[in-house]
């Protein structure tokens, strides 16, 4: 009897389980709250780099719309000088072509106007200011023998006086002349007269006449 309660005894004992502390489950929740830490820290770290880029490409965007309204602005303000200075141009020509039509002579540059009517050297110059211009000022040889050969045997006044101080000769511009410079005819000028104060051209040279 005594075998078969201890045979009895053994078989109902209860297998033994390990028991469960926990631990494992601690493990794992900081396992994962590292890995989510991680997780928040890379994706603000992206947003950063992103926010970062945009704000860089934005920036560089701005730059190029400015660069742009400038360049336009430029071109727009180039465009309208063109414009005024062609308009200029065709007011010029206009000009010009009614000059020609009206008698004016074209030579180095500058025109000239001869006038068959008689005046003295005083009228002539008023006549030639209110047209916003002056009586000539000759400056070299090719521009005197132009004139000259205009001239032929009739006589021109010229933009040249002593008015201010006898003997000493200046243009209407203020520049002096030297009375022995210049293209004077022979013996002038002499001041015949004694009120001799203004030069005339002839195919022949200057002569000093009264005014």
């Amino acid at each position: 009897m005594k075998h078969k309660k201890e045979t009895e005894d053994f078989n109902t004992e209860e297998p033994r389980t390990p028991r469960h502390t926990g631990s494992d489950g601690v493990m794992i929740s900081r396992a994962a709250a590292v890995v989510f830490v991680l997780l928040c820290v890379l994706l603000l770290t992206a947003r950063i780099i992103l926010c970062a880029t945009f704000t860089q490409e934005r920036q560089q965007l701005l730059t190029k719309i400015t660069n742009l309204t400038v360049e336009r602005d430029q071109l727009l303000t180039n465009n309208m000088n063109l414009t005024e200075e062609r308009d200029q141009l065709k007011s010029e020509r206009n000009d010009l072509q009614k000059k020609f039509a009206d008698g004016w002579k074209f030579n180095q540059s500058s025109l000239y106007f001869f006038s068959s009517e008689k005046k003295s050297w005083t009228e002539s110059r008023r006549y030639c200011r209110e047209r916003g211009t002056d009586l000539i000022i000759i400056n070299n040889t090719e521009e005197q023998d132009f004139v000259k050969n205009i001239c032929g045997s009739d006589h021109f006044w010229i933009g040249l006086t002593d008015v201010e101080e006898e003997g000493r000769w200046k243009w209407v511009d203020g520049s002096n002349i030297n009375i022995t410079s210049g293209f004077w005819a022979r013996g002038e000028p002499n001041d015949y007269q004694g009120n001799e104060d203004c030069a005339n051209i002839h195919s022949s040279g200057w002569f000093d006449s009264p005014y």
